[in-house]
């Protein structure tokens, strides 16, 4: 999958929209992806959220304009999606360490953040663990939450906390599913179990029934989450941008194995969990 035109592209689009109204939704759009996929994509390669990235970009030409043009800092501020002077004030000095007044009042120094531009490396050369697995359909049964994109490393680990945290909880996790459902910025998160008609009855779980895919099935074993991050890096920095593989859904799978069978648990360095990703057979 060229991940590497994908991103070329959603950034020349980004440039030439950045006082427009860009979301991580209508970005993937254009570049016709996933919005999950890409938005994952996106942070692996470039080392910023989408939400970084753009906001960065519009401080950026901010101070720029501040110090080359008479402007008023309101105008400024509805220019760059600001919804008044003092957030645009708040965030302007956040980023450039200054004022917006002090820029133009003092002449301080503003601090600039150009355009990512894509270069071809030469990276890789080593062995990487996968298969491809064709699995019927299933059913699994658990509980969801809308996710932003854009908090999502923080949110994600937050509502494994709160599931646990409820003694009513009888949903073991063996998987964690991202579902690129929900038109615009978030996505649909699962913590979830292979599905119990009975337990699903009594506890009020949600079903949902996983379509029949081709899977690339990435194995991870060590202590979490570590091993799964690792893992996951190498599948979006190295894997998708050099396979000829196409991503066939917004459908992310993370499976966990049954902690109880290891004398450390999740943190044992022989844990094992996997890592699924539906491709276009």
């Amino acid at each position: 999958m060229n991940w590497t035109k994908i991103i070329e592209d959603a950034i020349k689009f980004i440039e030439a929209n950045l006082t427009s109204d860009l979301t991580v939704g209508r970005i993937a759009e254009e570049v016709n992806t996933s919005a999950f996929y890409f938005q994952k994509g996106f942070s692996m390669l470039c080392g910023y959220t989408v939400g970084e990235y753009v906001r960065m970009r519009r401080l950026s030409l901010a101070g720029e304009e501040l110090i080359s043009t008479d402007i008023k800092v309101i105008d400024l501020a509805v220019k760059y999606g600001y919804d008044s002077a003092d957030s645009f004030t708040k965030a302007f000095t956040r980023f450039h360490g200054i004022t917006p007044t002090d820029v133009r009042n003092k002449g301080g120094n503003i601090k600039a953040f150009p355009p990512l531009h894509i270069k071809l490396t030469l990276d890789g050369g080593k062995t990487m663990d996968y298969r491809i697995e064709k699995k019927p359909a299933f059913k699994i049964m658990g509980v969801s939450k809308n996710i932003d994109y854009t908090n999502s490393y923080g949110t994600v680990p937050k509502f494994w906390d709160e599931v646990f945290a409820n003694p009513d909880n009888k949903i073991m996790g063996q998987y964690g599913i991202c579902d690129d459902e929900i038109p615009g910025d978030q996505f649909r998160y699962y913590i979830a179990d292979n599905y119990n008609e009975d337990l699903a009855r009594e506890k009020g779980y949600e079903v949902r029934e996983i379509p029949e895919y081709t899977w690339a099935v990435f194995p991870c074993r060590g202590a979490m989450p570590q091993a799964l991050q690792s893992v996951n890096t190498e599948v979006f920095n190295e894997w998708l941008p050099s396979s000829n593989y196409e991503l066939a859904a917004g459908l992310n799978i993370e499976f966990y194995s049954d902690e109880t069978k290891y004398k450390l648990g999740s943190q044992d360095p022989d844990y094992y969990s996997e890592i699924w990703l539906p491709i276009k057979a």
